[in-house]
């Protein structure tokens, strides 16, 4: 199955060069570009896309609004594309609200070509993109800014948890992938892969960004990473 891309960036060259990485490809297309949020919109409403990169600083609409519209459903197109997030900044002061729109991951413009692809693939997929190094900076530097009502961590989403459940949210929030968390539990892949499934359940949640995002927002952890 072809994974049909659009690019949404105002510099017209890195399009470009995104567009060559993805041209190699087999099983990728660049199907749409556009310069800014308000363009991609109008472009989705008749072209069918599945993963879009985004930028976040533009012109007209930045890359936050254009996000929450499209994982809205608002954009009125065919579909219901995944959006990864593409930023030269990894402290951009916007990625976090892009996240809690809705996009499926953040990565780096500076990012090696085979972990773009991977990533791609991996939002195509219904995965999210929740690159360790990056989210850990990304929520050190902005976790301050969110809600300080949450000075109880037992809020009523995590109640539903188990204690197992909320120490696997706890690691996935600090940033660690499946086999990270399975080696600090001392546990299967698979049980931690469990675990997460019945985490995003049970708080309804779409996906790891979000509850990487319901974690900080709740007093769950703290700036830094820690434990409340």
């Amino acid at each position: 199955m072809t994974v049909r891309v659009m690019l949404v960036d105002d510099q017209a060259l890195l399009r470009t060069g995104f567009r060559m990485v993805l041209a190699a490809q087999p099983d990728m297309e660049v199907v749409a570009e556009a310069g800014d949020g308000a363009e991609a919109l109008d472009i989705l409403r008749a072209t069918a896309v599945d993963v879009v990169l985004m930028d976040i600083r533009m012109p007209n609409m930045d890359g936050v609004e254009a996000t929450g519209r499209i994982c809205e459903g608002g954009q009125g197109g065919p579909g219901n594309p995944k959006v990864l997030i593409l930023t030269t900044f990894d402290l951009d002061e916007y990625a976090f609200a892009a996240l809690k729109a809705g996009a499926s991951g953040f990565m780096l413009k500076d990012v090696p070509p085979g972990e773009l692809l991977a990533a791609i693939r991996a939002v195509h997929s219904g995965d999210a993109v929740v690159a360790p190094t990056t989210t850990r900076r990304l929520i050190d530097r902005f976790s301050p800014m969110l809600p300080a009502s949450a000075s109880e961590p037992q809020s009523k989403e995590l109640r539903r948890l188990t204690e197992r459940e909320r120490e696997v949210l706890l690691l996935v929030a600090q940033g660690m992938s499946n086999g990270e968390i399975a080696g600090h539990l001392v546990l299967s892949e698979a049980t931690v892969k469990t675990h997460v499934g019945r985490i995003l359940t049970k708080l309804e949640l779409r996906d790891r960004v979000q509850a990487v995002v319901l974690a900080y927002e709740t007093g769950l952890v703290r700036a830094g990473g820690t434990a409340s």
